[in-house]
């Protein structure tokens, strides 16, 4: 197991926490991370393109001129797909682009990206952002810069969290997620994964009661 020091408001360190291996330092398997996150990008897909066929394109009814006699290829249509105006051929059409996932490989994919930016010291505890009950964006992103420079950070926050939701939540450089959402892209996409320590409880399981008898 990996120790993390859990850093105050302050930024002063209030103790550690443990880190376990089998979440945090598990093998990265690469080709399964890939093929995880690009069924979650596939999913977020709304695939409402369409395009119109020469059947469904307004107009050529009438044929555009007789069939013979001209000297130009017989035509039937001018909303065939050569025209200007005409259908499209093999053209986009409303789908659904997502991918069965098995939870085992989610939860497999989402172990393997931890472990790597544990493994790079990447993964730091907070207790929380702001001190008291009312939000101050200045307040978080102090704290913020005492643990992490990154440019890119994930910060993983409880849902009932609203003091630390709110102070985070317009800064451009912080992505904010429930511990029961995190997922292997939002990880893999951030430099720098930031945990209060209430957050980091959920996310392992830890009950309510032990959780309150370690502080």
């Amino acid at each position: 197991m990996t120790a993390v020091d859990v850093i105050t408001v302050d930024g002063g360190k209030s103790g550690s926490v443990e880190l376990p291996a089998d979440i945090f330092d598990a093998q990265a398997n690469i080709p399964l991370m890939h093929q995880v996150v690009v069924a979650q990008l596939a999913a977020a897909r709304q695939g409402t393109h369409k395009a119109k066929t020469r059947g469904e394109v307004r107009g050529g009814g009438k044929k555009p001129y007789k069939q013979k006699g001209t000297g130009r290829a017989r035509q039937g249509s001018l909303r065939a797909p050569q025209f200007t105006g005409g259908g499209v051929v093999h053209g986009p059409v409303p789908r659904d682009y997502s991918q069965r996932t098995p939870k085992k490989m989610k939860a497999a994919a989402l172990r393997g990206a931890l472990s790597d930016r544990a493994r790079g010291g990447h993964v730091h505890v907070v207790e929380a952002f702001v001190s008291g009950e009312t939000p101050s964006t200045k307040a978080a992103l102090g704290t913020l810069t005492k643990v992490t420079q990154a440019k890119r950070v994930l910060v993983v926050l409880t849902a009932a969290d609203e003091v630390n939701w709110l102070s985070l939540r317009n800064e451009e450089r912080v992505h904010l997620i429930e511990a029961g959402q995190l997922n292997t892209y939002d990880v893999l996409v951030a430099d720098d994964v930031v945990f209060t320590k209430d957050a980091l409880d959920e996310f392992l399981g830890v009950p309510a009661e032990a959780a309150q008898e370690e502080n």
